[in-house]
């Protein structure tokens, strides 16, 4: 089943990469249920578990918003609509999973999310990934704010 949900996961990137880029261009015919079945009838063969990535996806659609509201403090250099589009689906995907989503280890969910940025996203998006997920985490465990470490700029 771990694979099996790997697959889920590439399945509601591929899904809400769409959603975002669609809604961007301002595309009024999207549809993200339609979205979502076409995606997943792609690997019909070799899905089984198709309630966690409708789970996956509509959650994200819904609690997009505050997930946002999370994610912003814990990388304040880089504001949520400037973050590459493909690593802040994955941030979305793995913030949704480290808070609403009981049945996935924690380290489970960071390493996916790492996993996917590797595969999906550019050079240095693991390292991102990895550090943003890390601290929601900690945020999480500690039920208090750890801010990340401010980068310290040298005069020359």
């Amino acid at each position: 089943m771990a694979s099996n949900r790997h697959l889920g996961r590439i399945i509601a990137l591929q899904t809400l990469y769409e959603q975002e880029f669609r809604l961007d261009c301002q595309d009024v015919t999207f549809d993200l249920d339609s979205v979502l079945q076409r995606n997943i009838s792609r690997y019909e063969a070799m899905v089984d578990d198709r309630e966690f990535i409708v789970e996956l996806v509509h959650g994200v659609d819904k609690k997009r918003e505050e997930i946002n509201a999370l994610l912003q403090p814990v990388a304040p250099e880089w504001p949520i609509d400037q973050i590459a589009r493909m690593d802040r689906v994955i941030l979305h995907i793995g913030a949704y999973e480290l808070l609403y989503v009981a049945d996935v280890p924690p380290k489970v969910v960071i390493n996916e999310a790492v996993e996917l940025s590797k595969g999906f996203g550019g050079e240095n998006s693991s390292k991102f990934v990895n550090g943003v997920l890390g601290t929601v985490l900690r945020n999480k465990e500690g039920g208090e704010r750890v801010e990340p470490k401010k980068k310290v700029k040298k005069e020359l």
